[in-house]
């Protein structure tokens, strides 16, 4: 009587098929881990840009305040109070205040930080505005926007244009022009605040 030998080598094949499909398992595991591990930094770093983004937007707002509130002071304590009838003080350059004669405006291709480097370095000092509990500090120039020093009706000032009005009856509708002496200012204000944020706020004024 014939006896069937063990089927050995089929067993053998089917354990090395096992140990094949478990190392495809292994690798297809690995890469997966691999793209979850990228996706999570990249989600990480998206999040840490909008923050940062976040972050800038608001020191450029407070710095934006913190000048607004600077103009104001320039305005109310400086330019107001010495624009009295008889008061020659704005006549003339002094701290912080430019009568005439040094350039009002960037020049093509310069940056406000050159121009205002350039405005410094011309003996021009700026008015301090102080610094605010967020850390932004503040300076201003104010500019007459005039051709030379003295007297506005002698330095070929910037002004308002006449205004006109339709008279009464008697000037059956005519036009009679409005003298005006008021004189235009510019003041200029520089916030340097955290984060390495500075922003330019400007007013244009008529006194």
């Amino acid at each position: 009587m014939l006896m069937r030998p063990p089927d050995r080598p089929r067993q053998r094949l089917a354990a090395a098929g096992t140990n094949r499909q478990q190392g495809v398992v292994l690798l297809v595991a690995l890469i997966v881990l691999v793209a979850l591990t990228l996706a999570g930094v990249a989600l990480v770093r998206s999040v840490d840009t909008a923050n940062l983004v976040a972050g800038n937007l608001s020191f450029h707002q407070t710095a934006v305040q913190a000048g607004e509130r600077s103009t104001e002071q320039a305005l109310t304590n400086w330019l107001q109070p010495n624009s009295a009838m008889g008061n020659t003080t704005l006549h003339n350059d002094a701290t912080g205040y430019v009568a005439a004669g040094i350039a009002q405006s960037p020049a093509a291709g310069q940056s406000w930080d050159a121009y205002w480097a350039a405005v410094v370095a011309g003996g021009v000092t700026p008015s301090a505005g102080g610094t605010d509990a967020a850390g932004n500090t503040v300076q201003y120039i104010v500019h007459r926007l005039c051709a030379t020093t003295g007297a506005p009706h002698l330095a070929n000032c910037a002004r308002e244009p006449a205004s006109t009005n339709t008279g009464g009856s008697q000037s059956a509708g005519g036009l009679a022009p409005i003298g005006n002496n008021r004189v235009y200012y510019r003041i200029t204000t520089r916030i340097a605040g955290p984060r390495r944020t500075v922003a330019y706020v400007q007013t244009i004024v008529a006194l």
